[in-house]
């Protein structure tokens, strides 16, 4: 059953189309991850999905009810801001319930409920503290804890993890997982960071430009990606596009291995040592290609070296469109993204 599905759904300002004939579903109970870089119109769908944009066009539906005209609280839905928006007046357990106190709820409920979501998001011991005296981490907890409480099905969050530090971050998306799974809450997350989403989501909506550029399972988008921008978007480093003709030939830099003879030669740019594995920037008849290593690679920059992969580690684009190519009967054909 789908808890969230966008059918056609369209946002302009003015003359920009934010958000631009956007179909998509969200499967109950499982995390789906909005991708794309700054501008693509990702958190514009997310606030669509809240009721905080009203659409000017197609239909949006939760729990198989249509809520397009529908204001946000009549959505019951939980959201996470990337501000936290905390008040910096109340308390950590006076923020987490601070919604059931204007929905009336009764003392004992909002009681019985608080010390259920302190222990979940490991909050027990610092109720009586004021935002300030938090940190990063702890304050998301904070407003985790207060979407939770409304045990709402549906939880959006818009770039929740953007303020912390790199440690904090693969710490706090552990622990959105782990809670999202523990809960079985729908979950719409809001990123720019693809390692966020390829950690985290079920399923992934790569955008560019207020369209989808692809959809589909964070394997998929690694493996088969449908364009060239999914290529590159997807993957530490990016996907190696080498220009051929008509085509560009994807490899990925995991895939590129460092030979003594035969292959494509090679000049070194520059060597990033990351302990566990190095990174080797070359040129290939003045292309730039990236090859990840294992452990620490003893090359230098203007060093000659040949560079060989699989061909069955290759992705065929379309170098005018962009568009993932296929080989059938020994020719090229152009594959639809998905």
């Amino acid at each position: 059953m789908s808890a969230i599905k966008l059918d056609h759904v369209s946002k302009h300002w003015g003359t920009m189309r934010a958000v631009d004939d956007v179909s998509l579903t969200a499967d109950e109970g499982a995390l789906l991850v909005l991708l794309g870089p700054s501008g693509c119109g990702k958190s514009t769908t997310l606030r669509l999905i809240a009721g905080l944009e009203q659409p000017d066009g197609g239909t949006i539906t939760i729990g198989g009810a249509d809520v397009t005209g529908l204001t946000p609280a009549q959505r019951k839905i939980s959201m996470v801001f990337q501000s936290y928006a905390l008040f910096p007046h109340l308390s950590v357990a006076e923020n987490i319930v601070f919604g059931l106190r204007v929905r009336r709820m009764p003392r004992a409920e909002r009681e019985t409920r608080l010390k259920r979501v302190a222990d979940i998001v490991g909050l027990g011991q610092l109720l009586d503290r004021k935002p300030s005296q938090l940190s990063g981490g702890q304050r998301q907890r904070v407003a985790l804890g207060r979407a939770i409480i409304a045990e709402a099905r549906v939880c959006l969050m818009d770039e929740p993890l953007s303020n912390l530090d790199a440690k904090l971050r693969h710490e706090m998306r552990t622990e959105i997982r782990a809670l999202q799974q523990r809960l079985g809450m729908t979950m719409v997350y809001v990123t720019h960071d693809q390692t966020e989403a390829m950690t985290m989501a079920d399923r992934i909506v790569l955008m560019r430009d207020g369209r989808i550029e692809q959809n589909g399972t964070p394997e998929e988008l690694y493996n088969r990606p449908a364009t060239a921008f999914t290529a590159r978007f997807i993957g530490t480093p990016p996907m190696n596009l080498i220009a051929q003709g008509e085509r560009l030939v994807g490899v990925r830099p995991e895939h590129i291995r460092i030979v003594s003879q035969d292959g494509h030669a090679a000049r070194v740019r520059t060597v990033e040592h990351l302990g566990a594995d190095s990174i080797v920037l070359c040129d290939i008849s003045d292309q730039p290609v990236s090859v990840r290593q294992d452990g620490f690679i003893k090359a230098s920059p203007g060093d000659d070296i040949r560079l060989a992969w699989d061909a069955s580690h290759e992705h065929l684009f379309d170098k005018e469109s962009g568009r993932r190519l296929e080989t059938a009967a020994g020719e090229a054909r152009l594959v639809a993204s998905g």
